[in-house]
């Protein structure tokens, strides 16, 4: 697979032009803006990458009679599901069977084919591979390829007309995908980027501390958005570029985090879309602590999500 670049994401935008929804972007405190990309079609980021991807195909007129499949965790079905509605043609999507039901039900109103296999992505996704190459199905996937990615990468163009002088974007890190587009973007324009993982589902910190792509457990409140085993290739070879850093946040922090999404601003997110702006809590100490004056961007990843838990009784 080739090296993402940034004439891939300039393509990506023309792609997304009048598709997708331009990112809402809202001050927060101290120099940090929140950029509100759970606000987009299907509730996150995803639908970026999975419209660019079968845009791309149609395009090159490899779009098959059987239709395009995918394993995930929810986000990436939900976002490939419209996508291919779009674009008329059918989608199967694997989740793993504690998928939350917002997201199954979902999924099933925008017409797809929903299966559950196993308890984790890693098992969704060799269900979804075996189908693709019985049936013919075009293979996507949640993350790891550079379509999907260049949608993603889309979003820091559109930040950094809302917010001139940005210095640095804080992002989410499951497999990657969303990571290596935000990342080549923001290298292109000098902005530097912090990953953000959960403790427990540590795919890019862990391979970036191995030197190399390593299998990690998947444990955490974020899971069924940021759980893949592993990061993708190219994920590993921009967090090696000296503007990205690569930070870790407990379950703790992720879940006060996401309350006070709700407590401040009555926006209900993700768990996985909590875990970015978790990195800032905590002051002096905090995972990642910008200097005076440094303009932040946090991406607020997905809004598929429960939400009745965040009320206080």
């Amino acid at each position: 697979m080739r090296d993402l670049t940034y004439d891939d994401i300039e393509r990506a935008a023309g792609r997304l032009a009048g598709h997708t929804r331009p990112v809402t972007v809202v001050e927060g405190d101290d120099g940090v803006w929140l950029a509100l990309e759970h606000m987009q079609h299907t509730g996150s980021f995803k639908a970026r990458g999975a419209y660019n991807f079968l845009a791309a195909h149609r395009e090159a007129g490899t779009l098959p009679e059987a239709g395009v499949t995918i394993a995930s965790g929810g986000n990436a079905g939900l976002a490939c599901a419209w996508a291919a509605r779009l674009q008329g043609v059918r989608a199967t999507v694997f989740l793993p069977e504690n998928a939350p039901h917002v997201k199954v039900a979902k999924l099933r109103g925008y017409g797809a084919d929903v299966r559950l296999v196993g308890t984790e992505y890693a098992e969704a996704l060799a269900a979804c591979e075996g189908f693709a190459a019985t049936t013919g199905a075009l293979a996507s996937h949640a993350y790891d390829h550079p379509l999907i990615a260049a949608g993603a990468g889309t979003l820091v163009d559109e930040i950094r007309d809302r917010v001139p002088g940005l210095d640095t974007v804080v992002v989410a890190v499951g497999g990657g995908g969303l990571f290596s587009g935000v990342a080549t973007a923001a290298r292109h324009h000098g902005v530097r980027t912090v990953a953000v993982e959960p403790e427990g589902c540590r795919t890019l910190n862990a391979a970036l501390e191995a030197g190399r792509i390593v299998d990690v457990p998947v444990d955490s409140v974020a899971a069924d958005a940021l759980g893949a085993r592993r990061a993708s290739r190219t994920a590993l070879a921009i967090a090696r570029d000296p503007g990205v850093r690569s930070v870790l946040v407990p379950d703790t922090a992720i879940v006060r985090a996401r309350q006070a999404f709700w407590d401040d601003r009555r926006l209900a997110v993700e768990h996985a879309a909590a875990t970015a702006l978790a990195a800032l809590a905590g002051g002096a100490g905090a995972a990642y602590a910008p200097a005076g004056g440094e303009r932040v961007a946090v991406v607020v990843c997905g809004a598929n999500t429960d939400p009745s838990d965040l009320v206080r009784r």
